[in-house]
């Protein structure tokens, strides 16, 4: 697999994996949960699994797919964007597939003549103002293809039109090639993650929580039902005895009470407490039945003052202010409106908002229950920065998914055109949504520019200085957030790759290095990652991180060729992991991090290549909090392996950014981590790592290193 691909889910399988009956054990944990789980959103998704990999499974078996494969789907080209479930396994259908969309329908019955409509006068003419208002979606990258052909055509390559024609005809009666009518973005800086229609789908899907419509039941009906039959026996009391005498009506009013039991218990049958014969309004049920039947016996008469005394001295008298307080009191909490219903309400709401972007500050109420709230913020539209502050995007990874939204709009600045430029965004952002497929020798992932489309309007691409500089300005902006905002956090693949394509635009040049995957690694590092460390070692020399990690910059420096740099790059990942590749994938696993350790997985380059000033005390404490925050899940972790894992690449985070800071402002950071509140658990395995810490801000080396991936039990697991 090449990592540089498109799609934010790198494939991390090997050969074996498929013959060891990867799909096999998919479907089976997928037709599990479909039939057993509890909620039954998660058995719908689940039976959608079960589908896919049975496609999986049988096009594998018939030949029909070729896992492993740039074409994994013999039918179709490589630029066809495929349906692609976990593993990076195709399942044989495309995305631009399935039943005619309403907008497509309305045009023609099928979607060949669909295709042949867009192509009349009529048809292109639609198309050419659609460009033009910007009034169209582009969900998969194909649904770009017969716009661009409108742009070429008005543009006057009818040529190059003809040839992407040619290219894509043999499936316009499978395929989607036309946009799908939408609203033009405003300003290309304001982002969402997920759209009101896709809010409120999400809303429409909460299920009823039986436990809180039982105890609504309760409060509401069975509560005053309770009141009444203790009422009712309170009419016979005399001196306190209950069942001394007998009032005038008192038989038919029990009578009426009993009925209308009876109905309730039909119309309300969530809540089945009052049906426990133990339970103080089983009991006076049960004794009002046998006083209209055959009269009270001694044991029943004996139960029924007990229950009417213990609700007489747990609630007190029903009419008196006390009780009819706590009554209303729980009367107005029941009465409030259930989270389904509420959902429902606010999906309602939602629906007079263009379903097609986010909604902004203002256009919806804030006072909403805090789960259904965090789904209603998912559709929250900002900048990155607000989204952040407002805890939208509570992680790099999150981050990752829109980042596209912006990297397309400055990528497609080389377009001087602007209906093509603003269409080379949207294609952009599409494509970027396509997830890789599993790849072996190391094939690479499709690339924009192999679309047809794409790589038929390549020619009038023309980066400018002001492009050049945009792209430049928008990697440092989102560099710097990403740094900021998750400074525990190494940049995630999805992330890197749209910073490749910044890069790409502004015209520099920066080796920017992915994470590789453990259980497919070759032992192979590209000439990148020794580049990489080129920046590096003229960066960190003579720093704790140098000290901390015991390398050798100045030696590093002095090798003059890049060849050699790069055959001492792989031999140092090698020794200091001690390890050879293909023994195991936590070998691997430690072999790569040592590579991670030389290269810091691209702070080093961004800081360099961008002239990054950010506060590096700041981030060091905030990374600091991110190692204590890890540590503290590893206590009654079933996997706390992979917790310590991410805790030491805080850690290095950190040691980057305490590096950058001044020596007095190192030393003041590491008096205040002794003043850190921490928990028993934390300080044993931390206080370690921090002497060691200590020793090398003295200019020593470190006794012991804190590293995440080994082949032995893990020190930390044992302080």
């Amino acid at each position: 697999m090449d990592p540089e691909g498109a799609g934010a889910e790198p494939a991390t399988l090997a050969m074996n994996d498929i013959t060891a009956g990867y799909p096999e054990g998919q479907l089976a944990k997928a037709f599990t949960t479909a039939l057993s789980h509890e909620d039954a959103a998660t058995r719908r998704r689940a039976d959608k699994r079960v589908k896919s990999w049975r496609r999986v499974l049988e096009g594998m078996g018939s030949g029909k797919l070729a896992i492993g494969s740039r074409r994994p789907v013999r039918r179709f080209p490589i630029w066809v964007t495929l349906e692609v479930v976990k593993g990076g396994f195709a399942t044989g259908v495309a995305k631009s597939e399935g039943p005619l969309q309403p907008h497509e329908a309305a045009i023609a019955p099928d979607r060949a003549r669909v295709f042949a409509h867009y192509l009349t006068d009529a048809g292109l003419a639609e198309l050419q103002a659609r460009l033009d208002s910007g009034q169209y979606s582009v969900n998969v990258p194909e649904e770009a293809a017969l716009l661009t052909v409108a742009w070429l055509i008005r543009a006057g390559d009818r040529a190059a039109a003809l040839d992407v024609l040619e290219t894509i005809r043999p499936y316009a009666d499978r395929l989607r090639f036309a946009p799908v009518p939408g609203t033009a973005d405003v300003d290309p800086s304001i982002v969402s993650r997920r759209t009101v229609g896709e809010v409120r789908e999400s809303l429409q899907t909460v299920p009823r929580n039986l436990r809180v419509e039982t105890q609504r039941e309760a409060l509401t009906i069975w509560n005053p039902f309770a009141d009444e039959l203790l009422t009712h026996w309170l009419t016979t009391c005399v001196d306190g005895q209950v069942a001394a005498t007998e009032p005038p009506g008192w038989r038919k009013r029990g009578q009426e009470l009993l009925d209308r039991y009876a109905v309730l218990a039909a119309e309300h049958p969530l809540c089945t407490k009052h049906q426990r014969p133990k339970e103080n309004q089983a009991i006076l049920r049960l004794a009002l039945e046998d006083a209209l039947a055959k009269g009270l016996k001694a044991r029943r008469r004996g139960l029924l003052q007990h229950a009417v005394d213990s609700m007489l001295t747990r609630r007190g008298t029903p009419g008196t202010p006390e009780f009819e307080a706590c009554r209303s009191s729980q009367h107005t909490e029941a009465s409030r409106p259930l989270h389904h219903e509420l959902a429902t309400t606010l999906a309602t709401q939602l629906a007079s908002l263009d379903q097609s972007i986010g909604w902004t500050a203002g256009e919806v109420g804030d006072r909403v229950p805090e789960g259904l709230w965090r789904k209603v913020m998912l559709g929250r539209r900002g900048t990155v920065g607000e989204l952040i502050e407002l805890g939208v995007v509570p992680s790099a990874e999150v981050l990752a998914e829109l980042v596209p939204q912006l990297t397309g709009v400055t990528t497609a600045l080389a377009y001087q055109d602007e209906p093509l430029r603003r269409l080379m965004a949207a294609t952009y952002r599409a494509f970027q949504r396509r997830r890789s497929v599993l790849l072996f020798d190391l094939q690479r992932q499709v690339r924009m520019d192999e679309l047809p489309w794409v790589r038929a309007v390549k020619r009038v691409q023309t980066p400018s200085d002001t492009s050049r500089a945009a792209a430049r300005t928008m990697l440092k902006e989102l560099s710097g957030t990403a740094i900021s905002g998750f400074p525990a956090t190494i940049l995630p693949n999805p992330l890197v790759e749209q910073f490749r394509s910044l890069v790409k635009s502004a015209g520099i040049v920066l080796p920017l290095t992915e994470e590789l995957a453990a259980d497919i690694f070759e032992g192979k590092f590209s000439p990148k990652y020794a580049e990489s460390a080129d920046l590096v070692a003229a960066l960190l020399q003579d720093t704790p991180y140098e000290r901390y990690y015991a390398l050798d910059y100045a030696g590093w420096l002095g090798l003059p060729h890049p060849a050699q740099r790069q055959d001492a790059f792989v031999q140092q990942a090698y020794a200091a992991a001690g390890e050879k590749p293909a023994r195991s994938v936590a070998g691997n696993g430690k072999i790569i991090e040592q590579a991670q350790i030389l290269t810091t997985h691209n702070l080093a380059a961004l800081v360099i290549a961008l002239d990054l000033e950010l506060d590096w005390p700041d981030l060091s404490r905030r990374a600091f909090a991110g190692v204590i925050a890890k540590l503290k899940a590893v206590e009654k972790n079933p996997r706390p392996l992979r917790t310590i894992k991410d805790a030491a690449y805080a850690w290095r985070q950190l040691m980057f950014f305490l590096s950058l800071c001044a020596p007095q402002e190192r030393l003041d950071f590491l008096g205040w981590t002794w003043t850190v509140d921490k928990p028993a658990s934390v300080s044993r395995r931390l206080d370690p790592v921090l002497a060691d810490l200590h020793q090398v801000l003295l200019g020593q080396p470190a006794a012991r290193r804190f590293l995440g991936w080994t082949t032995n039990r893990h020190w930390m697991l044992y302080p």
